[in-house]
């Protein structure tokens, strides 16, 4: 683990990168998510700032499931049972302030969780990308691969027993791994890859394999996105977020803005495609990396980017500290408040996207 800083200064600790490198991906590309690269384009115009409201932008699951797995690392102390007891509360709890845009997996899994069903037993079989966009952070955050192997299979299952979504979800948390250890990735990774990705996992090494090479040749990801014939844009399911992830985070691995960029360009489900870029090169560059005007613009509340950020703080001193660290808990009543806000900001998207120009 790194030292902590300062919980209301910038700082370059990699889990704050990777947490608000998150955030920041998944605010910058939520407004495109399940438009085709044309009319992203016609609609809102390059992804280069906050689109969602008056200049502003807003997170989604990505990121707050991200903080529900960072909130229960501290809580639990590394304790897997403990760990796998904690994020099963919290996403119960979470479910109940009426988060929009949940995975049909994962509200399926969280409401078998409200009806007795255990954590090992709650997943439905998916292959969704639910899994890898909560994964970065076990990267950033954890120094022995054993161990974060493990909180990587508990995250997983307790929403999606397909073993294809937990092998994307250890891609994405061995990536920030790597990117915090150094700033040119892929040999590295692809040597991590081989030697700690299940056997299991041949068709997602592939194309892992298939990105290292397209991203050592320059060639952009939205080309990468084609040549695995992601032409209307990248799904939901793991093996095409993940590879494409992995892509624009190797042609990019010291420029955030270029590297998330690159992903909502390939359209599709960009919200969660960018934050999993964003917490992999934030893991990599730090919070100092990440776009300043960026961060900022992210107008959230109770979960704000100085709440991230002690979150962040609080999660490198739970890793130094013998005495129980704060988790930095929410207030439920001002999450459902924002959610509400929130709930009506996305069906305004959606009744936009039903005018010109197309």
């Amino acid at each position: 683990m790194h030292s902590a800083s300062p919980e209301n200064a910038l700082t370059d600790s990699k889990i704050a990168g990777c947490l608000l490198g998150t955030a920041v991906g998944d605010a910058i590309g939520l407004p495109y998510e399940g438009l085709s690269r044309r009319r992203a384009k016609r609609l809102f115009g390059p992804p280069d700032r906050h689109r969602l409201v008056l200049g502003r932008g807003m997170v989604s699951d990505d990121t707050e499931l991200t903080c529900l797995v960072a909130q229960s690392l501290i809580a639990s102390k590394g304790e897997y049972q403990d760990f796998e007891q904690e994020l099963s509360r919290r996403l119960r709890w979470w479910l109940l302030m009426l988060p929009a845009g949940v995975g049909f997996a994962t509200l399926r899994s969280i409401l078998k969780l409200w009806i007795g069903f255990s954590p090992r037993t709650s997943g439905v079989y998916s292959a969704g990308n639910g899994p890898a966009m909560r994964s970065a952070i076990l990267g950033a955050a954890h120094d022995d691969l054993a161990t974060l192997q493990n909180h990587v299979a508990i995250t997983t299952r307790i929403t999606h027993q397909d073993p294809k979504a937990e092998y994307a979800a250890h891609a994405v948390a061995l990536a920030a791994y790597v990117a915090r250890q150094t700033k040119d990735p892929a040999g590295m990774y692809i040597e991590v890859i081989a030697r700690h990705l299940n056997a299991g996992a041949t068709e997602l090494s592939d194309s892992i394999h298939l990105a290292s090479e397209s991203a050592l040749r320059r060639e952009p990801t939205t080309e990468f996105s084609r040549q695995l014939g992601l032409d209307r844009g990248v799904t939901g399911y793991s093996y095409h977020t993940v590879p494409v992830a992995i892509h624009a985070w190797l042609l990019h691995p010291q420029n955030f803005r270029s590297a998330v960029i690159g992903a909502i360009e390939c359209g599709g489900d960009t919200d969660t495609t960018a934050a999993i870029v964003g917490g992999i090169v934030g893991a990599g560059v730090g919070e100092t990396g990440i776009p300043e005007e960026w961060c900022q613009g992210i107008w959230e509340w109770p979960r704000s980017v100085t709440w991230m950020r002690q979150l962040a703080n609080r999660l490198e001193q739970s890793s130094t500290r013998a005495e129980i660290v704060d988790s930095a808990e929410v207030n439920s009543l001002a999450v459902l408040g924002r959610n509400l806000v929130f709930l009506a900001i996305v069906l305004y998207h959606g009744f936009r996207r039903l005018l010109p120009p197309y």
